[in-house]
């Protein structure tokens, strides 16, 4: 591991996000994993979105607090994009640049679930914007953590204790059935990129999952490279 770890570092850093519905365990996994990686002597930063960054954090509040929902779908997805552009400018691309690891939670598959498959922004939009914010910026993988719809609402309930519920918890049952769905569509038709966690168990057991699938997915790829120059 300490060989593999160091010539991880000397490499561009890897870029892996963490998607799915409300109260899924996103923000706890992130954490666990970060923490995990620089025990391993692998630098890693945790961040999120809408957020990420001092200018795109104002814009989550915006987004958050619901007070764009009246401007329309369309609004909000440029509103994500704003920024996301700022976020990726300022900390996503400068940390993998210097050979970090960037742990994020919601990325580009957020816009296309919530703004796009239940907002009904024209997917051309979508794209377009994921142009212009993105580039060539893709995660090297990307964890769907999955869980009932009631499993992560009641999480969501819990977590926020008495706070009021954000612009999206607050939706019906019937919008976040349809979440999960969109998540599922996506992990189907990218299976090289995406993998899907059973996130349904205690927090150890999904970190667990959650390592096994990121060994397998990165590091023996990364294995396999070094090999092949011997």
């Amino acid at each position: 591991m300490a060989n593999l770890a160091k010539g991880l570092r000397a490499a561009r850093g890897r870029f892996i996000t963490f998607e799915g519905g409300e109260g899924a365990g996103k923000s706890t996994q992130i954490k666990l994993l970060a923490e995990r990686l620089n025990a391993s002597k692998i630098p890693a930063i945790t961040t999120r979105e809408p957020g990420g960054s001092p200018g795109a954090e104002i814009v989550r509040h915006l987004l958050l607090s619901g007070l764009a929902k009246a401007l329309g779908a369309e609004a909000e997805s440029l509103l994500f994009a704003a920024a996301r552009d700022d976020h990726v400018t300022t900390v996503i691309k400068p940390a993998l640049e210097q050979g970090k690891w960037v742990l994020c939670d919601r990325f580009t598959d957020s816009t296309r679930v919530y703004q796009g498959e239940l907002g009904h922004v024209d997917p051309q939009l979508i794209r377009a914007m994921e142009r212009v914010t993105i580039g060539n910026l893709k995660p090297d993988l990307t964890f769907i953590l999955d869980v009932p719809v009631a499993v992560g609402l009641k999480r969501a309930i819990e977590r926020r204790g008495t706070a009021t519920a954000d612009r999206f918890e607050g939706e019906g049952i019937e919008f976040h059935e349809k979440l999960r769905n969109a998540y599922l569509g996506i992990a189907a038709n990218e299976p090289k990129r995406c993998v899907l966690i059973d996130a349904n168990a205690d927090t150890e057991t999904v970190a667990s999952r959650i390592w096994t699938a990121l060994r397998d997915h990165l590091f023996s790829a990364a294995i396999a490279g070094d090999n092949s120059k011997t």
